[in-house]
């Protein structure tokens, strides 16, 4: 469908308005850039649900993930950053002139410009049982590393047996009195090495052949149903924590075809954050990485403002030594 509104060609648009999405505008605008940042205006960065993220550099008292956000949109906004609110309904490369550019299309807007940063982040796999939703934040955690700390001495639950939920589960006995794994078949998936560290663990207690039926709590999380699968039967276990780790969906189907992309979905990058696509960068959890965290999406956003002013430079022949 034609959107009813198209906007006049800017030099760069980013899709995605968390750290790396905003720390690539805030590179843009300081670089004089005609940038537009899009954020979701349905959905929120993943760090906003952290009531305290203690791991940025800066903030030793720790700093809440809404406030933190907050900072880095008014940040943007004072050297020069416009920000919408929108949620894109798809991107795709357009002419003008005989000169590639990136189109971006919400609800009622074509946006358009020379080059494009796609921050759009992952979305957490969640379980889609009772209580999950009004308890996140509460109890309900998709991150050891950010969240870990608030649950020490406090007996905890994950949920899952890959690599990422034992890998978690031992990094969270560092803090938690008794880490619970439970898990829906009768082994664990995780590597060999993973497996061994969280079984020769004191701290970690395993329930197997189970699934979550339902989490418990009004105010904050005070236990979880679970299911056998092999006989059925339902248990309640008390718990004051409920870590999720059953996989993370990157946020990149709009994209599908445009660039490469890995099994998953997730964005190939090479070093300066260029996708295989011209005048299209990507930067933060939705390319393919080690680490997930705001600190590396920051640091990914800067590169790939970076990378974009020199290929807006280079379609606007003004390169340095052109």
């Amino acid at each position: 469908m034609e959107n009813s509104k198209r906007s006049e060609i800017i030099d760069l648009i980013i899709v995605g308005g968390g750290p790396g999405g905003l720390t690539s505008g805030l590179y843009a605008a300081r670089s004089h850039l005609n940038a537009l940042l899009i954020e979701g205006s349905s959905t929120l960065s993943q760090i906003t649900y952290s009531e305290q993220v203690e791991n940025y550099p800066g903030f030793p008292e720790g700093i809440g993930g809404f406030e933190l956000i907050d900072r880095f949109k008014k940040q943007g906004i004072r050297f020069g950053l416009k920000v919408v609110a929108s949620d894109i309904t798809g991107l795709a490369p357009g002419q003008e002139n005989g000169r590639k550019i990136w189109e971006v299309r919400t609800e009622d807007v074509s946006y358009r410009a020379i080059a494009c940063i796609v921050a759009t982040g992952t979305s957490w796999r969640k379980l889609g049982i009772p209580g999950e939703d009004n308890l996140v934040g509460k109890g309900i955690s998709y991150c050891g590393t950010c969240d870990g700390p608030f649950f020490r001495d406090r007996e905890i639950v994950v949920v899952g047996g890959g690599d990422t939920a034992v890998g978690e589960a031992v990094y969270l006995t560092r803090f938690a009195s008794k880490v619970t794994v439970v898990h829906r078949r009768d082994r664990l998936r995780a590597s060999a090495v993973l497996q061994k560290r969280a079984l020769e663990n004191p701290r970690i207690n395993f329930i197997w052949n189970s699934v979550p039926e339902e989490i418990l709590g009004s105010e904050s999380v005070t236990g979880i149903l679970l299911r056998d699968k092999v006989s059925g039967e339902k248990t309640e276990l008390q718990t004051q924590g409920v870590f999720v780790f059953i996989g993370l969906d990157p946020n990149t189907g709009f994209i599908s075809g445009l660039c490469d992309i890995d099994n998953s979905g997730y964005i190939r990058v090479d070093e300066a954050m260029k996708t295989s696509a011209e005048g299209l960068f990507a930067c933060g959890d939705c390319t393919c990485k080690v680490l997930r965290q705001v600190v590396t999406a920051c640091g990914d956003g800067a590169t790939a403002a970076y990378s974009a002013q020199e290929y807006i430079d280079e379609w606007k022949g003004r390169a340095y030594g052109s």
